[in-house]
C-alpha cells in the first residue's frame, strides 16, 4: 500500500470509529425513556404533472408494506402546504437503532412484492424520470422526546396539519446548547401552549449544519396560530428565553419552517 492509499485508509477508518462512537453515545439507552430513535427525512423533488400519482402509488402500493416488512414503521409522507419546492413530497423514516437503520434498505432491496408492485416507478425512462432528485438527512432523537409521537388524528385520517422547523446555529457548540435547551424545559413549554411535538431531531448528517429539526402538529392552521401565540406570552418562555446562553442571538442563526399536508395513506 502506498502513502496516499494508506492515509486515506486511516482517515477512513478514524472517522468511522470516531462516527460509531458518537451513535453510540446517541443511541445509549437512559434510565427513564429508554433509548432513542433514529430519523431519516427525505425529499423527493418532483415536476408537476402524472409523476406525482406515479410516486404516490409508489409509495401506498410498494415502498410502504416493503418499509414496514422491514421494521420501518410509522412511515409519514406528506406534501408541501406552505414553502419552497413545490411540489416536493416530505417522507420520515424512524429507526429504533443504528443496526436498523443499516439492514432497512438491504431487506426492501430483497422483497420481491416491492419490486413487482414498484415496477413502473423503477423502469421510468431518462427522458421522464419519476423525480427531479432526493435529498436526505439523518437525525437521532432528543433525550427529552428519544421516540417519535403519532397523532392522535392520525388515527382514521383525521384532518392534520404539520410544521417542520430547522434551527441553524452558527457551531456544533451553539447547536448543542439549544438542544439543551429543548431538553430542559422548551419541550415542556411547547405541550402547556398546545404544540404538540410529533419528533426532535439533532442532524448527524444533512445539509445547512449543524442544525436540529423538528415536527409539530396541529387540527387547524388556527389552532397553530393560537398554539404559538399562548407559546409566546407564556411567562416560562419568557424566562428561559432570556436567560444567558440560551438566548437566540447566542445560539440560533437562522430558522426555517414548511407547512405539510399528510398524504391520505401517511402513516403518521
Amino acid at each position: 500500500m502506498n502513502r496516499r492509499d494508506f492515509l486515506k485508509a486511516s482517515l477512513a477508518t478514524s472517522s468511522l470509529a470516531g462516527f460509531a462512537a458518537a451513535f453510540d453515545a446517541s443511541a445509549a439507552e437512559t434510565a427513564e425513556k429508554g433509548p432513542r430513535e433514529f430519523y431519516e427525512l427525505r425529499l423527493y423533488h418532483l415536476r408537476r404533472g402524472p409523476k406525482q400519482k406515479l410516486f404516490d402509488d409508489f409509495f401506498r402500493e410498494a415502498a410502504l408494506p416493503a418499509l414496514n416488512g422491514a421494521g420501518v414503521s410509522p412511515v409519514g409522507v406528506f406534501s408541501v402546504m406552505t414553502g419552497p419546492d413545490s411540489p416536493t413530497m416530505y417522507v420520515l423514516l424512524p429507526y429504533k437503532s443504528l443496526a436498523d437503520f443499516g439492514t432497512a434498505s438491504e431487506r426492501q432491496r430483497s422483497d420481491a412484492d416491492f419490486h413487482k408492485a414498484g415496477a413502473e416507478f423503477f423502469n421510468v425512462s431518462a427522458s421522464d424520470p419519476a423525480y427531479v432528485r432526493v435529498e436526505s438527512s439523518f437525525m437521532v432523537a432528543f433525550e427529552g422526546l428519544p421516540k417519535l409521537e403519532v397523532p392522535v388524528s392520525a388515527a382514521g385520517n383525521k384532518p392534520r396539519l404539520f410544521e417542520l422547523r430547522t434551527y441553524e446555529s452558527h457551531s456544533k457548540k451553539a447547536n448543542l446548547k439549544k438542544i439543551e435547551m429543548f431538553n430542559v424545559g422548551e419541550i415542556a413549554i411547547f405541550r402547556h401552549a398546545g404544540l404538540t411535538p410529533v419528533f426532535f431531531g439533532e442532524t448527524l448528517i444533512g445539509a445547512r449544519l449543524p442544525n436540529l429539526t423538528y415536527m409539530l402538529v396541529y387540527d387547524s392552521t388556527a389552532a397553530r396560530d393560537a398554539s404559538w401565540s399562548k407559546f409566546g406570552s407564556d411567562p416560562e418562555w419568557k424566562k428561559l428565553s432570556t436567560t444567558p446562553g440560551y438566548t437566540d442571538p447566542e445560539i440560533v442563526s437562522n430558522i426555517s419552517n414548511v407547512l405539510l399536508r399528510p398524504a391520505n395513506y401517511s402513516q403518521i
